[in-house]
């Protein structure tokens, strides 16, 4: 029977994936980042762990922005985030209220990347002259349709997807008499690829001369 160790050997192997193939992807948003004017981070669901991840972070930029509306989160209700995630118009409120420009870079983490508000949220950004980064499933997003409006899903949205290399669902791991798989991975490689992203940028900003701001532990 699947247990806890099978779960730990294939999780790192989408890992160990992911990190083969996203370099290129990694750089070229790194570039992004560097040359933006600001730096904002955007998921909804379990995809604004992403995004917290990046912001406020131990080691990580002092001068990310993040987008977190309590709505899209969890902790106000399972139901209400699904609901409020596929509302369409939901995202141009956002993007009302949080003040994202030409020559900014927005990273929009969405496992299925179907869902209306980030798709719409990229668009919008797009509109603005920001340029995009998108944190996808794309096995997952390529096998289902678009629940926003105008049909795309996020990765045909973005100007650089980076790819989590997850299973459609999320989730790894059969048991025999579980009706669903278990052991999801998206979180876990999400943390992975935004951290080897944060030191990517790092890296960049020293190449050019420039000191980055960067967040020490109050724990130290």
């Amino acid at each position: 029977m699947a247990g806890a160790e099978e779960f730990m050997r294939r999780a790192l192997e989408v890992a160990q994936r992911a990190a083969d193939t996203q370099g290129d992807a990694i750089t070229r948003a790194a570039e992004l980042v560097v040359d933006a004017n600001v730096f904002w981070v955007f998921g909804t669901g379990h995809s604004h762990v992403i995004a917290e991840e990046l912001y406020g972070r131990a080691g990580g930029l002092a001068d990310v922005r993040a987008v977190l509306e309590p709505g899209l989160m969890l902790h106000e209700g399972l139901l209400k985030s699904s609901l409020l995630e596929r509302l369409p118009g939901l995202a141009d409120v956002l993007l009302q209220t949080h003040e994202i420009g030409a020559g900014d870079a927005v990273l929009i983490a969405s496992n299925s990347g179907r869902n209306a508000v980030p798709v719409e949220f990229a668009l919008g950004a797009k509109a603005k002259g920001a340029h995009v980064i998108a944190l996808t499933s794309m096995r997952h997003s390529t096998a289902v349709s678009s629940r926003a409006p105008g049909g795309r899903r996020l990765f045909e949205v973005a100007d650089v997807v980076i790819d989590n290399c997850g299973e459609p669902g999320d989730a790894l791991i059969e048991v025999d008499g579980s009706p669903e798989r278990t052991g999801a991975t998206s979180t876990l490689v999400g943390a992975l690829l935004v951290q080897a992203l944060t030191v990517e940028i790092v890296t960049k900003l020293v190449e050019r001369g420039r000191t980055p701001n960067i967040l020490r532990s109050q724990n130290v």
